[in-house]
């Protein structure tokens, strides 16, 4: 088996290494109910809709009352 003839340096190593660590966007795609993005083979966290099928009953959210500022 070959030896290498001289050391390499840390930083020859180091960008080595680090051209496989590319970080990758998230895969994504768009709910046919509400259009909003979800991850594929998912339920929608938005509706709780699956394949045009209700799974989930999602909760919709209390909205704060402000008072005005006298």
């Amino acid at each position: 088996m070959p030896n290498p003839k001289k050391k390499h340096s840390r930083s020859r190593r180091d960008l080595r290494r680090s051209a496989n660590s590319k970080l990758e966007a998230v895969t994504t795609v768009i709910c046919s109910n509400c259009g909003a993005p979800r991850l594929p083979h998912n339920v929608c966290p938005k509706c709780g809709f699956y394949d045009g099928k209700l799974i989930v009953e999602v909760k919709a959210k209390k909205e704060k009352k402000t008072q005005p500022s006298a």
